[in-house]
C-alpha cells in the first residue's frame, strides 16, 4: 500500500482522538508508521478512541490544543516528524452557531499554528492539511465544485474553513517557495461516515442512537442532498496525497477534493431509511426543521484527484453505509472485538482498491 513510503515514518497526527484521527492513525500503525498523536481529550461518550484503546498502539499520545503553540511546538520538536496530517477542528456546523469564537479560533488560528510550527521543524517534508468540501461558496448548483472555484461559507464552521484555505494558500506563497521547505496540500472531503462517530447532529450516529434507544429517528432536513463516502475513502485519498508529497514534494502542493461518484449523491431520508434496512430496524420520521441554515445541495467535483494522483472512490454509498451499520451493531451487541473488526474493515478496503489505478 501506497509503496511502503509509510513504513518507519515518523507521522504527527493533530485530532488523532477524533473519529476521522482514529481510523488513520490505526491505519498509518498498519502501514508500520510511527505516529505520535496530538489532540484534545474525546468529546463523546463513547468514543473510538478510548472503546478500541489505541492510545498503546501508537507511538505516543498528547492530549493538547492546537491553541497551545508552546506545548505544540514542544512536542513537534521533540518527535521530529516526516510528515504532518492536520485533522484537529471544530468539526460541527451546529456547533459554530453557538461557538463562533472557539470555531474560528481553533479552525484558522489553530490551523496556523499547526503550519508554522511544522514548518520551524525541519525534519518535516510534507504536511497534509484537512479542511472540508463547505469550504467553497456554495450557490447550491446542480454539479460538484472543482477546486479552483470561491472559497466562502454561509455558516461560521464553513466560513472558517474557507479562511483556511485561503490561509493556507497565502501561508505556501508566503513561506514555502524554497526548495528544502515543506511541501503542504490541502484536502476537501464531503458527509463522511463510518463505525465509531458519535458526535451530535451526525446522520448516522442519530440514527444509531435512536435505535439502541427504542426511538423514532428524526430527521430535519430530509431533501438535503450529500455526497456520502466511507470515512476510508478520502483516508485514503489523504494518504496516498501524502505519499506523493513526500516522493515527488511541490508538485503535489495543492488543493485536492476527495468525494464519492455522483451515484453516492443521496438524500438525507435515503440514508436514513437505508440504516433502518441494514440495521433491520428502526422508523425515520420528519421532525420539525429548526432556523438554522443548512445548504440543500453540495457536490464535489473529483476529476482532479483522479487524473492527477490516480484516487478513486472504491465503495458505493450502499456499501458505505451496510459497513457503517455493520460497525454498529457489533459494537451494541458487545460479541466483538472491536479493534479487530475495525482493523478488519480496513484491510477489506485495502483489498478492494482498484490498484491499476492507484499503483504506478
Amino acid at each position: 500500500m501506497f509503496n511502503n513510503v509509510y513504513k518507519g515514518k515518523k507521522v504527527f497526527l493533530t485530532g488523532h482522538t477524533g473519529f476521522k484521527g482514529s481510523w488513520l492513525a490505526l491505519w498509518l500503525t498498519e502501514l508500520g508508521a510511527e505516529v505520535f498523536g496530538y489532540s484534545l481529550t474525546p468529546n463523546t461518550n463513547p468514543a473510538m478512541f478510548k472503546e478500541l484503546k489505541i492510545e498503546p498502539k501508537i507511538s505516543k499520545s498528547i492530549i493538547g490544543s492546537i491553541l497551545d503553540e508552546k506545548t505544540l511546538k514542544k512536542s513537534m520538536l521533540e518527535f521530529q516528524p516526516d510528515i504532518v496530517f492536520h485533522l484537529a477542528a471544530q468539526p460541527l456546523v451546529r456547533l459554530s452557531y453557538q461557538e463562533p469564537i472557539l470555531t474560528y479560533q481553533t479552525n484558522v488560528i489553530g490551523t496556523l499554528n499547526v503550519l508554522d510550527t511544522a514548518h520551524c521543524c525541519t525534519s518535516v517534508k510534507a504536511f497534509v492539511n484537512v479542511t472540508t468540501d463547505k469550504c467553497y461558496e456554495n450557490k447550491e448548483i446542480n454539479r460538484g465544485y472543482k477546486e479552483d472555484e470561491p472559497m466562502g461559507g454561509y455558516d461560521m464552521y464553513s466560513s472558517s474553513k474557507g479562511c483556511v484555505e485561503v490561509m493556507s494558500s497565502s501561508f505556501r506563497r508566503s513561506f514555502l517557495q524554497d526548495e528544502n521547505s515543506m511541501a503542504m496540500a490541502t484536502a476537501r472531503a464531503g458527509n463522511v461516515i463510518g463505525g465509531g462517530d458519535w458526535a451530535q447532529d451526525r446522520l448516522i450516529p442519530d440514527c444509531v442512537r435512536s435505535i439502541n434507544a427504542g426511538q423514532k429517528i428524526e430527521i430535519r432536513n430530509p431533501v438535503a442532498v450529500r455526497p456520502w463516502q466511507h470515512v476510508l475513502e478520502p483516508l485514503s485519498g489523504y494518504l496516498l496525497l501524502g505519499e506523493k508529497l513526500l516522493c515527488e514534494g511541490k508538485k503535489y502542493a495543492e488543493g485536492f477534493n476527495f468525494g464519492p461518484n455522483e451515484d453516492s449523491v443521496l438524500k438525507v431520508a435515503e440514508v436514513a431509511q437505508k440504516v433502518t434496512e441494514f440495521y433491520g430496524q428502526g422508523e425515520v420520521i420528519v421532525h420539525k426543521k429548526d432556523d438554522l441554515h443548512e445548504a440543500n445541495l453540495l457536490m464535489l467535483n473529483i476529476e482532479k484527484a483522479e487524473k492527477v494522483l490516480g484516487w478513486t472512490p472504491t465503495y458505493t454509498a450502499n456499501q458505505a453505509i451496510e459497513k457503517t451499520v455493520n460497525w454498529y451493531k457489533h459494537f451494541y451487541n458487545k460479541d466483538t472485538d472491536m479493534y479487530n473488526f475495525t482493523i478488519d474493515q480496513i484491510k477489506e478496503y485495502e483489498d478492494s482498491i482498484k490498484w491499476d489505478k492507484i499503483l504506478h
